[in-house]
């Protein structure tokens, strides 16, 4: 039985490269041999921090993870791989998969999803960040000519903010704390302000930055009677705002948005449709600009503790697994 090498977090801080039984594909299922995989910053720093509360541990699941939180666990779902075996349909093609680090693995064939021709397997890693991206506009349905404010300058905001830049007289502003993000804004066609001159009255604001202030300023600068959504996830740490002042004046609403379901607003739309509609959008070689780093699998334990104590300018790493 072949081996396959897998990264798993041992403990809360602590992670480890593991050797794996890789058995062969049954019928209906594939070989896929890793060629990248994505770190989701966000949502793999809680998890490697051992932030998950008790009571989204069931919710938490990644679609293949192996072991419990806090830990030990096998977490990820940012893979681009190719079929090494399965059906001919696949046989030999790049495909994204929702799985966790992990130079081979068998899934059901249902479980993978060509790569459209064209789009390279690093920048193919950005599918999940650019479905959660799709379903938030979902939620959000910005109309034509709206002035939309993204409060939070990483991955998925980014993948927002391009994503929006496409709506006929939208005038999209990246907000963030980094002003190196404008640089980045620019890239992806959108405008860049610092907290300080966040543009106000926007008709709709994103919040994906992951903090209280963040949060706060979405309420402070989105117009009377406007929505804001809310895409971040705090994992456990508790959150304060000030709903004594001006929210209910100007009948504000916040509501959340979440790519564990469809939005509501696109049901006949599956998880896979969704999934699909992003891969083709990676068409676009402005996501490029989202792609600030690399390293070897060999230093994904150290890299995924360097990324969780502090991420810096970082917006998508990828692990390059083609040695493996």
């Amino acid at each position: 039985m072949r081996e396959a090498t897998a990264f798993w977090i041992v403990e809360p801080g602590v992670g480890a490269l593991r050797s794996e039984p890789l058995r062969e594909p049954r019928d209906g299922e594939v070989l896929v041999r890793t060629l990248r995989t994505g770190v989701s910053r966000g949502t793999e720093a809680t998890v490697f921090g051992g932030r998950v509360p008790p009571s989204q541990y069931a919710l938490m699941r990644a679609p293949f993870q192996e072991g419990d939180f806090p830990g030990p666990v096998k977490y990820g779902y940012l893979n681009v791989g190719v079929v090494e075996q399965g059906p001919p349909e696949l046989a030999g093609r790049t495909v994204f998969t929702l799985f966790p680090h992990q130079s081979a693995f068998v899934v059901p064939a249902t479980a993978v999803f060509p790569v459209p021709e064209g789009v390279p397997a690093e920048r193919a890693v950005l599918a999940g960040a650019v479905e959660t991206a799709v379903n938030v506009l979902w939620d959000a349905a910005p109309m034509l000519g709206d002035r939309i404010a993204m409060i939070g300058a990483g991955m998925i905001g980014c993948c927002v903010a391009r994503l929006a830049h496409g709506i006929p007289g939208a005038e999209v502003t990246l907000v963030d704390v980094d002003p190196a993000r404008r640089e980045v804004a620019e890239q992806l066609g959108v405008h860049f302000a610092e907290p300080d001159s966040a543009p106000r009255d926007r008709d709709l604001v994103i919040h994906t930055s992951g903090s209280e202030a963040g949060l706060r300023l979405a309420l402070a600068t989105v117009v009377a009677e406007g929505e804001v959504i809310e895409a971040s996830w705090f994992g456990d740490r508790p959150v304060t705002l000030m709903l004594g002042e001006d929210f209910h004046s100007r009948r504000l609403t916040l509501r959340s948005s979440q790519v564990g379901t469809v939005s509501p607003r696109r049901d006949r739309r599956s998880h896979a449709d969704r999934l699909a509609l992003a891969l083709d959008l990676l068409r676009d070689p402005a996501f490029d600009t989202l792609l600030t780093g690399s390293s070897s699998w060999r230093e994904l334990p150290d890299v995924l503790a360097r990324l969780a104590a502090d991420p810096g300018s970082e917006l998508c790493h990828s692990i390059d697994w083609r040695d493996a």
